[in-house]
C-alpha cells in the first residue's frame, strides 16, 4: 500500500465535491458543528468552487491517495496578514472513514506545509470543532497549536 499526496486535477473533481459534502455532513453533526456549517463551511456549489481554487495562484487543493485511489483532500489559500506578511488557511482536510489512521492526511499536511514554505508564508491555520480531539492532535503534530478560542451563543429558542 502506498500513501501519497499530489496536487488536484479536474479529473479529480467528481469525487473531491463528493468528500467535500460528506466532510461538512460529518462536521455540521459535531458540537459547533451547526455554526460552522452555516458560517465557515465550503458553500455551493462545492465543485465551482473548487474548481475556481485549482486555477487560483493563491489557492492549492490537494488530494491523498492510496495506491491510485483518491481518498482524501485537503485545501487552503494565502491570507494576508496587517503586517504584510502572510499565512496559509487550511479551510478543508478530509479522509474517507476507511482510509484514516494509515498516513494520508499526514502526507497531504506535508504537501500543504511544502508549498507554504516555497511562498514564504509565515504560518498554517486550520480550525478544529469544540471536542474533536482527534482533529486537535492531528493538527498538534504539525506543530498547530490553539491561538483562539472562538465562542457563540444561540438566541433562538
Amino acid at each position: 500500500m502506498q500513501v501519497a499526496a499530489r496536487i488536484a486535477i479536474v479529473d479529480d473533481l467528481g469525487v473531491v465535491g463528493a468528500m467535500a459534502e460528506a466532510a461538512i455532513a460529518e462536521l455540521a453533526r459535531r458540537r459547533g458543528g451547526a455554526v460552522w456549517s452555516q458560517t465557515d463551511a465550503r458553500v455551493g456549489p462545492l465543485d465551482a468552487g473548487l474548481r475556481r481554487e485549482l486555477e487560483e495562484p493563491d489557492a492549492l487543493v490537494i488530494v491523498g491517495t492510496i495506491d491510485t485511489t483518491v481518498v482524501g483532500y485537503a485545501a487552503c489559500h494565502v491570507e494576508p496578514l496587517h503586517d504584510g506578511q502572510a499565512i496559509a488557511r487550511v479551510t478543508d482536510l478530509y479522509v474517507l472513514p476507511d482510509a484514516r489512521k494509515v498516513g494520508v492526511g499526514e502526507a497531504m499536511m506535508a504537501a500543504v506545509e511544502e508549498w507554504a514554505r516555497k511562498r514564504a508564508l509565515v504560518g498554517l491555520d486550520a480550525v478544529a470543532l469544540p471536542g474533536d480531539r482527534d482533529t486537535k492532535n492531528f493538527f498538534e503534530t504539525f506543530g498547530l497549536v490553539a491561538r483562539a478560542i472562538q465562542v457563540h451563543r444561540s438566541l433562538e429558542s
